[in-house]
């Protein structure tokens, strides 16, 4: 993998518990990985920021613009080569296709042409909803993101198989190492000011 500096995105899903597991699994697998984590407030009841944090080497920033003195969502963008929403919640991937920018993460997403990918975590009839499948196909239309689709899973709610969980973070690292070749491999014109360069 050539990525360098990894910006993840933990959401509020049941799976986020699963991350601290994963972070030590990049950091014995990728030692020259750099890894920042941000959390959104909803992951943090399934995950601790010192659970996240031991396993990095940065602090873990919480995805709100309170008590945020810098411009977050620009420094994300500056220093990450690629971003992964792991696990991505329905709420989190309604909120990018729509093209909100509410939080620090999800402006930085708007703004980079770095690759960002999404491995999201849905609930039972998550995957069919009309909503989350406009959605899908919205943010197909990007050439940056790449699109990891779930696997059926246990839901812990129903006890079925009618779940959907991320796929191992291996998988999802891949799809997004694959599109960033993608990306370096285009020679893309940049618009500036409505003018291409």
């Amino acid at each position: 993998m050539e990525l360098r500096r990894l910006l993840l995105v933990v959401t509020g899903s049941a799976a986020a518990s699963n991350v601290p597991t994963w972070l030590n699994w990049l950091r014995e697998t990728y030692p020259r990985l750099d890894v920042a984590v941000v959390a959104t407030p909803s992951a943090l009841r399934f995950v601790t920021r010192q659970a996240l944090s031991l396993r990095i080497d940065h602090e873990v920033v919480v995805d709100t613009w309170e008590d945020c003195e810098r411009a977050r969502h620009v420094e994300h963008v500056e220093w990450a080569d690629a971003m992964l929403v792991y696990p991505a919640t329905f709420h989190f991937v309604a909120r990018l296709a729509l093209g909100l920018a509410d939080s620090p993460a999800l402006l930085a997403m708007q703004c980079t042409s770095a690759p960002v990918g999404l491995a999201p975590a849905l609930p039972p009839g998550g995957l069919d909803s009309p909503a989350f499948q406009r959605h899908w196909a919205t943010l197909a239309e990007r050439r940056n993101v790449a699109l990891i689709p779930p696997l059926p899973a246990r839901s812990l709610t129903t006890g079925r198989d009618d779940g959907w969980v991320s796929p191992p973070l291996p998988e999802a690292l891949r799809r997004l190492e694959a599109r960033r070749r993608e990306l370096a491999e285009v020679d893309v014109p940049v618009l500036t000011g409505g003018v291409t360069v």
